[in-house]
């Protein structure tokens, strides 16, 4: 009792006669324009992310290294 091919064209034929093409072609690019934005905007967030880390692993090692250091007492 699936959705037949026949009766997505049916739908699809109503739905081009209601928008029209030029109006479901604007709607489509925008549609593409928002994913392209989306997966810009995730490689960026994913770019920074791996920018940070290697920061914040160098500020790891240099607190480790001057808690190795001994302390010089003060006198």
């Amino acid at each position: 009792m699936g959705i037949s091919i026949w009766q997505l064209l049916i739908v699809l034929g109503i739905v081009i006669l209601l928008f029209g093409t030029k109006k479901l072609r604007n709607i489509g690019s925008d549609l593409g324009g928002a994913i392209r934005g989306f997966k810009k905007s995730m490689n960026d967030e994913e770019e920074k992310n791996a920018e940070q880390q290697p920061l914040e692993k160098q500020n790891a090692e240099q607190q480790a290294q001057a808690e190795d250091k001994p302390k010089e007492k003060q006198g």
